[in-house]
């Protein structure tokens, strides 16, 4: 559920799962002495989440294991640099977020350079499938929002990070990002509130 305004809204599939909390920092040092099976553990911990939020902000399934297992690798190569006293979380989905952003920045410049190549004409002239129930209204309406927008509102409302963890991802400040959230609300609520008032 997420709250815009004064209403509650049912995210279907939006909702971040329960999982138990890894002991992050213990694993991240021993990955950092070489302990390749305890950085192993991380990835299985949190391999679903970085998946998904990736999936979300770049649209398109095969960027987004590209993003997720370029920033898995980074996060190894650099464990030894991890500060424990930040969530682990945090600092693995500020590679994420980076990498996310820079994939995103790279498809534009080659749309813009190549307009006109042949999975630019096909995506073109492709018909648009109808959406099919709330769920993919829901979906639609947050992929709507401005990618700064929906970074917030996909790690606070689906990944469920508080808003120190979000500021570590992110790199801006907690006042800055609950602002960003109120205006991914602001814009959701009256999609959500033509979605679920039919």
């Amino acid at each position: 559920m997420t709250q815009t305004g004064g209403a509650w809204y049912y995210l279907p599939t939006m909702t971040h799962a329960a999982v138990e909390p890894a002991p992050d920092a213990g694993l991240a040092a021993r990955a950092a002495r070489g302990d390749v099976q305890a950085y192993e553990q991380l990835v299985r911990h949190y391999h679903a989440s970085c998946l998904r939020y990736a999936s979300r902000m770049l649209r398109d399934d095969a960027d987004a294991e590209d993003a997720v297992q370029d920033t898995l690798m980074r996060a190894f190569l650099a464990i030894a640099r991890y500060d424990d006293r930040q969530p682990f979380r945090a600092w693995l989905f500020s590679i994420l977020v980076n990498r996310c952003r820079t994939l995103a920045l790279q498809r534009t410049r080659r749309s813009r350079r190549f307009p006109h190549d042949e999975l630019a004409l096909v995506n073109a002239t492709a018909p648009e499938l109808p959406a099919s129930g709330r769920e993919d209204a829901v979906r639609t309406a947050v992929d709507d929002l401005e990618p700064l927008l929906r970074e917030a509102f996909l790690l606070k409302y689906v990944e469920g990070m508080e808003y120190h963890e979000m500021a570590s991802a992110l790199g801006a400040g907690v006042s800055a990002l609950k602002m960003r959230v109120k205006r991914a609300c602001d814009a959701l609520r009256p999609r959500l509130r033509e979605i679920y008032d039919d």
